[in-house]
């Protein structure tokens, strides 16, 4: 009689060796794609500075409190203009409560703060009310936020990104920065503020 060697039972939960390197290359796959998402997250949260010095852009824009308000109008004291998303943007309104909390102290540097953003003025009102802030906000219909070059820098591509920009007592753009975290400490903007402005 001769000798048959019997085959295994086939084993449903054994991975053939064909479906074996379809899983590991679905995982690396997986894997490549994770890190490219955590690699653009980690460089488009990146802080953007620009020392500069050239004329800034000259506007007139209406405020909250019924004004209209000129770059002109602070000629002689040194200005940070504030670009954020404003409206819907906890986070705006708490850094521009927070710049409040130290106006004293930016004032004693001669440098006042201009908050600039495209809502409309009931919107950004209803905000300011809840998060107790007294500074009239500027309303810009885009055209000062592209000539500083702050479009699409934050979350919605046809809004200002969360950017400060310091412009001296002669009407010379400093610096501009950026920051998508949507947040600086107002003691550090205060201190960067003083030392490119040389207050």
């Amino acid at each position: 009689m001769s000798r048959q060697t019997l085959a295994p039972a086939a084993n449903s939960n054994t991975p053939t060796p064909r479906t074996r390197p379809r899983v590991n290359f679905v995982w690396i796959v997986g894997l490549l794609a994770l890190a490219g998402v955590i690699g653009v997250g980690l460089y488009t949260s990146q802080v953007k500075q620009d020392v500069t010095s050239a004329k800034a852009p000259s506007f007139t824009l209406p405020t909250t409190d019924g004004r209209n308000v000129s770059l002109a109008d602070y000629r002689g004291k040194n200005v940070l203009l504030y670009f954020s998303e404003g409206a819907g943007c906890q986070a705006c309104l708490v850094q521009m409560a927070q710049i409040e909390a130290m106006q004293s102290q930016f004032k004693a540097a001669n440098i006042v703060v201009l908050p600039i953003v495209m809502n409309s003025k009931s919107d950004i009102l209803a905000d300011m009310r809840a998060n107790g802030v007294k500074t009239p906000f500027l309303l810009d219909n885009g055209t000062v936020s592209t000539e500083y070059k702050t479009i699409g820098k934050g979350m919605h591509p046809g809004l200002p990104g969360h950017s400060f920009v310091a412009i001296d007592s002669k009407g010379m753009q400093r610096w501009y920065g950026e920051y998508p975290s949507m947040w600086l400490e107002p003691k550090d903007l205060l201190s960067k503020a003083k030392s490119v402005l040389g207050v």
